[in-house]
């Protein structure tokens, strides 16, 4: 199975996370997504954490 579970972390440090699967064969760089933190209510860049 080369599709992993991965955990984006805000790198606001509020707690809140999201999970997300991506390919472990095309994907090999950490992923860095956009996405809404609704604890601040803002638009925040999440970095791939363990998950």
């Amino acid at each position: 199975m080369p599709r992993i579970v991965v955990k984006p972390v805000p790198t606001v440090g509020t707690g809140f996370f999201y999970t997300t699967m991506k390919n472990q064969e095309t994907t090999t760089k950490k992923l860095e997504l956009r996405k809404c933190d609704p604890r601040i209510r803002k638009h925040v860049v999440c970095t791939e954490g363990k998950a």
